[in-house]
């Protein structure tokens, strides 16, 4: 190496700059220190000798130890971006959140706000060009210049490169922890959420105390399932942050824990009181009701509200004026809440009209009767699936309240397979082979496995919209059970005109829409009753709430289970439900909200209209 032999003949206080640099680079960070410790003593007004001095100190997990050195690189070079996200990636690790914003987004080139930053993480990450990023100052063998670009492509959304970048840098590196945090964060967002345990566990392994660090972990122990972890770790993390007791009410609802969910949803409010999001959380409790003061107080904060903020109190408002008699004004609400979140996120309708046709055209009596016997033959998964605010949560209610079946509530599982196995899909499943088709029954089996931590024989997967890839179930797992429910067109329809969702649903924000996409999955499953007649239960939410027994006794035998009193006695469980009807879910059926549309239905005209001859039923 040039390095070591400049420092061999002529060790120069430079030479042995550059030698500790580039062994700390390639991970030989005992050498490196060995180095730069005594020039730090030494040079004290050489940024960069603090700066690599730093940087091997928290690239051997020393990350309070490393924070003096950084703090003094970016004092002498208050220019350096580099430098500066390196401090606030060691700030944020030691619970100083607000110090580490503060020196990240400094108005100099190269931060996480620089636009230009955003470019070369883009060109390093799509296509391996480094150029953009030297102009900048960095270099891919610099794990804080690393760190800096996955933070930039975190923001633009290039979330399965950036956990590429990160895997590659912490393996010549493995104890640099804000590399690991990132790691943790993105594997959380790819629902990764075994690898996020895992990671963020290493971090909070060298800074147990950190509170942002224990938040992360109580997020990603919500997304595997665990609320009763989830709740240990927001307890202890809560602090002053109003984004962490919002995250700590959601915990606590999944609990069954309501009073003490409102309870950290009004802490939240009182550290931040134009937080408009947990007034939707409020609203989202479905059986709590708004005071006359937090109506005042949602509506002053309206005008001067940002779009996101405006979207969420016109939905909590609309709440609000319908628990309170005035349907007009909770119409008004609901409509201008709707018209915000579509213009941001629009319904293809074309679009979702030919992935109907095609998985019609692709899953013909023909392809299943070819595929007998092709896919994994377990027997485990019930698949609940349908639109919606259809009463999916109720029917897993039940189930789970059986002593042989786990709720797993949503999973995001069945769709990843299913749009990794072929593109286009479905189109291309008719090319996968035997193998490849139990292969992916084997896959979907595989990463749900973690989540069943009951160790029950059989568990649901409720996602609704595993509706689109009922086809692929019955290929994959010919021996699962898949059960349909279907509530009222117009109520389902209505009910979740009234519903924000956190992403995805775009047809919900327009009653058209609403009315094109429920006829669409009507067509879908109508053609799946045809081509695989009795395969899968269509439940009816109105006849399960008048007999329920009869019902409930129907849906058990077609699971394969033995009928169990506990079923009907679903509201007494005391398992966490994540989902928006958690509230309803724990009290016995009842009739009252059947027809609550019909106080709305003189402006239900295009979603009545879109329906068609499904409306005829309501």
């Amino acid at each position: 190496m040039a390095a070591r032999r400049a420092v061999a003949t002529t060790p120069t206080v430079e030479a042995r700059f550059v030698l500790g640099a580039a062994l700390r680079r390639t991970g030989a960070l005992d050498r490196a220190r060995a180095i730069l410790t005594p020039l730090a003593t030494s040079l004290r007004g050489s940024w960069g000798v603090h700066y690599e001095h730093g940087m091997t100190l928290a690239g051997m997990g020393q990350i309070v130890a490393a924070l003096t050195a950084l703090e003094t690189a970016v004092r002498l070079n208050p220019g350096s971006s580099l430098a500066a996200h390196a401090l606030g990636d060691a700030l944020l690790l030691v619970d100083r959140a607000a110090e580490a914003a503060a020196v990240q987004t400094r108005a100099v080139p190269g931060t996480v706000t620089d636009p230009r930053l955003a470019a070369a993480a883009a060109a390093w990450l799509h296509q391996g060009n480094t150029a953009p990023l030297a102009a900048l100052g960095l270099h891919p063998s610099d794990i804080a210049a690393v760190c800096l670009v996955a933070d930039a492509g975190l923001r633009s959304g290039m979330v399965d490169a950036v956990a590429a970048m990160l895997t590659a840098a912490l393996a010549v590196t493995p104890s640099y922890l804000p590399a690991r945090y990132a790691l943790a964060l993105c594997f959380h967002r790819l629902d990764r959420s075994e690898d996020a345990l895992a990671a963020i566990n290493t971090v909070l392994a060298a800074v147990p105390e950190t509170a942002v660090l224990r938040a992360l972990r109580a997020t990603i122990q919500m997304q595997r399932g665990d609320v009763a972890a989830a709740i240990a770790d927001y307890a202890a993390a809560v602090g002053t942050d109003a984004a962490v007791w919002h995250s700590f009410g959601h915990a606590l609802r999944a609990a069954g824990r309501r009073d003490e969910a409102v309870a950290a949803y009004r802490r939240a409010l009182a550290l931040r009181p134009a937080y408009a999001e947990v007034y939707w959380s409020l609203a989202n409790l479905k059986t709590w009701r708004f005071t006359d003061a937090d109506r005042a107080k949602m509506a002053a904060l309206l005008p001067d509200a940002e779009d996101d903020d405006r979207t969420s109190l016109h939905f909590a408002l609309g709440k609000a004026d319908d628990d309170g008699g005035e349907p007009a004004a909770s119409f008004a609400h609901y409509a201008a809440g709707n018209a915000a979140r579509s213009s941001a996120s629009r319904y293809d309708r074309s679009a979702h009209e030919d992935f109907i046709s095609r998985s019609i055209d692709t899953f013909t009596a023909d392809f299943f009767a070819a595929r007998v016997g092709c896919g994994n033959p377990a027997s485990d998964p019930v698949f609940v699936v349908g639109m919606p605010r259809s009463g999916s949560t109720l029917v897993e209610q039940i189930l789970a309240s059986h002593p042989l079946v786990d709720g797993l509530s949503e999973l995001p599982d069945l769709p990843r397979i299913a749009h990794r196995l072929a593109a286009p899909y479905p189109d291309r499943l008719t090319g996968l082979t035997a193998s490849a088709i139990a292969r992916a029954g084997r896959d979907y089996l595989d990463r749900t496995q973690p989540r069943r931590t009951l160790g029950r024989t059989r568990f649901v997967d409720k996602f609704p919209g595993n509706f689109l890839h009922a086809g692929l179930i019955h290929f994959a797992l010919p021996n699962a059970t898949i059960v349909d429910v279907r509530r009222d067109p117009v109520a389902t329809c209505f009910s979740l005109f009234k519903q924000l969702f956190a992403r995805g649903q775009a047809y919900s924000y327009g009653l058209a829409d609403l009315g094109h996409y429920y006829r669409s999955y009507v067509t879908l499953m109508d053609h799946f009753a045809a081509v695989l007649p009795g395969r899968v239960l269509t439940l009816s939410y109105e006849t399960l709430v008048d007999d329920a027994e009869a019902e409930t006794r129907r849906l058990l035998a077609h699971t394969g289970l033995a009928f169990d009193p506990a079923c009907l006695h679903f509201y007494t469980s005391i398992r966490p439900v994540r989902t928006a009807s958690s509230e309803q879910v724990r009290q016995p059926i009842y009739r009252g909200g059947l027809d609550d549309w019909r106080r709305y239905e003189r402006w239900l005209g295009p979603l009545i209209e879109a329906l068609g001859p499904l409306a005829s039923s309501s």
